[in-house]
Parts: structure tokens; sequence; C-alpha cells
């Protein structure tokens, strides 16, 4: 096995052991009136390697010192719970709702009214 196999197999392992299904959708908590509650989390994490043999060549079968390494980040963002009851399903976000979020969660709405109006115009016009 080349040694930069080995720094990214350990490399790997540890990631795996950092996360799990559990980091991203947590244990489930019950509360008072029977409602579940679901904790959701984003995970980001990158990985990079690299290495290669270094010195001199003396000839074809010259062994050269192998110089590598590896490393690696997470981010762990929580992003809001999953409240289920007997009659409903619901994302609490963690955060406040983005300008995009509040038009898209307003757009059907908005829709409605504007048929709405074009109706009530075509029945003024007749």
């Amino acid at each position: 096995m080349h040694p930069i196999e080995n720094i990214m197999q350990t490399a790997m392992a540890e990631i795996k052991e950092m996360v799990d299904v559990n980091t991203i959708v947590g244990d489930p908590i019950i509360s008072t009136d029977g409602s579940t509650i679901i904790p959701v989390s984003k995970v980001c994490f990158g990985f990079i390697s690299g290495g290669g043999e270094y010195g001199d060549s003396e000839g074809e079968e010259a062994k050269f010192p192998f110089a590598g390494g590896a490393s690696s980040g997470i981010s762990i963002t929580p992003i809001g719970f999953l409240v289920v009851d007997e009659t409903n399903v619901q994302l609490l976000s963690v955060s406040g709702k983005s300008m995009l979020e509040k038009v898209i969660e307003t757009l059907p709405q908005v829709i409605f009214e504007i048929k709405e109006a074009m109706k009530d115009n075509e029945s003024e016009e007749e």
C-alpha cells in the first residue's frame, strides 16, 4: 500500500466517526403535549490530501522519500426543528426567514388574489 492511501484511509475513517445520521437528524424528543420534536442540522465538510516522492533521481530503482498530508474541516449548523403532532407536521426554522423564503411562502396567496382580481374585472366588464 502506498503511503498516500494510508493517509487517505485514516482521514476518511476520522470523518466517518464525526458525521453520522444522528448529527444531521437528531434524536426525537417527545413533549408533554404528545408532540414529537426532531432537531435538524446542516453538515458541510471538506477533505484534501496530497503527497509526493522527493529527492534526486539516481537510476530507475532509486526510492525517493515520501512526504504527504491530509486535512479536513467540518461545519454543523442547526437549521430547525421538525414538529410532528396528531394532525400536523411543521418545520420551525432556527434563524429568521430570508427574503426568498418569505416570497416563496406568500406566492400561492398572491397568485390566488391575482386570479380573484381578474375574475372581478371580467365580471365588471360584462
